[in-house]
């Protein structure tokens, strides 16, 4: 969790000098409001990442239960915080892209790249706002973090693969999918 922090305030003190004017505004103090807010963000990005890990296993939890394989709950939750490392890599990997922003690049521009995404190949200026995320969300680091969690889930509960993968999908992607279809129906 820590490295995590440590990314995601690199990765927010380079969106910040990104912002033409960056040093004037930071002189006249009209960061002060962002900064509080970002110091929020760090203090909560613990107990989200938590909440995350939480979730997420008890969602695969339950699949496992659904087709009668008894899991330790721990082991899940363990194999979802180890699986995270996905997603780390995408922030580092963010991080490394601008950690030399070009000229003109935005502060929205920068916040809103994720890597290996859809949302990256078919991003446009027609495309609504409502499919902005759910496109982010669908990427290679999500890929590989379900192919992680099928893996885990085999070695975790000694079922074979197809089994693992089975219940992976038909609970975790299952309700990953949910979500980001009930974000883009209730986005406005």
């Amino acid at each position: 969790m820590i490295f995590f922090l440590v990314v995601r305030f690199v990765t927010n003190d380079i969106i910040l000098t990104s912002i033409p004017g960056y040093s004037d505004l930071e002189r006249e103090g009209s960061f002060a409001l962002f900064h509080i807010f970002n110091a929020l963000n760090y203090l909560w990005t613990p107990f989200a990442l938590l909440w995350k890990f939480t979730v997420t296993a008890f969602i695969i939890w339950t699949g496992s239960f659904a087709f009668g394989y008894k899991v330790s709950f721990g082991s899940l939750w363990r194999l979802v915080l180890f699986a995270e490392i996905f997603f780390l890599l995408a922030e580092i990997l963010k991080m490394v892209y601008y950690i030399q922003p070009q000229e003109g690049v935005s502060f929205q521009e920068i916040r809103d790249f994720y890597p290996l995404s859809l949302f990256g190949l078919l991003a446009n200026d027609s495309l609504e706002a409502k499919y902005h995320y759910p496109l982010r969300a669908l990427n290679l680091f999500e890929l590989l973090y379900i192919i992680f969690l099928a893996l885990g889930f085999h070695s975790i509960s000694g079922r074979k693969i197809t089994a693992s993968f089975i219940v992976i999908l038909s609970s975790y992607v299952l309700f990953f999918l949910l979500w980001l279809l009930f974000y883009i129906l209730v986005y406005k």
